[in-house]
């Protein structure tokens, strides 16, 4: 029996949280977006997955389509910015102004946000991209 999308999404972030390597989540998650192609919570996590695994291009297309799903969703603007950021693309301060905005009014999604940079860095440490997107929203 095939496991539900939200089944298998779940599982996936699960696995995340306890530790498993991005590498082999990202099959998971790329059959989630297969399968649930308007789930923008889903190309947000596979975004942060190839941004791991330093597969930048492929992040900045992932978290493109969050961002149009969801464009109130911060960290998906985060993602966007961290890929724009390591492929030298423009146009990362309005993704870092949305950002802003959306954490400043919720609180929720503030820690949110701060926590996965946190982990990023403990994932990937010296990560310069996700230093300065963390500089930009939490040193201001």
């Amino acid at each position: 029996m095939t496991q539900t999308v939200e089944a298998l999404f779940d599982e996936g972030i699960e696995r995340y949280k306890a530790g498993e390597a991005p590498e082999t989540l990202i099959p998971m998650f790329k059959e989630v977006c297969d399968r649930s192609r308007k789930t923008s919570s889903a190309w947000t996590c596979l975004a942060w997955l190839y941004l791991l695994t330093d597969k930048p291009t492929l992040a900045y297309d992932a978290a493109q389509k969050a961002v149009k799903l969801n464009p109130q969703d911060p960290q998906a603007r985060v993602n966007i910015a961290v890929a724009m950021l390591e492929t030298s693309k423009k146009g990362v301060r309005e993704h870092i102004e949305v950002a802003q905005q959306l954490i400043m009014v919720v609180s929720e999604l503030r820690d949110e946000v701060q926590q996965n940079i946190e982990d990023g860095l403990t994932r990937k440490p010296n990560w310069k991209s996700l230093e300065r997107v963390k500089a930009w929203l939490f040193d201001s």
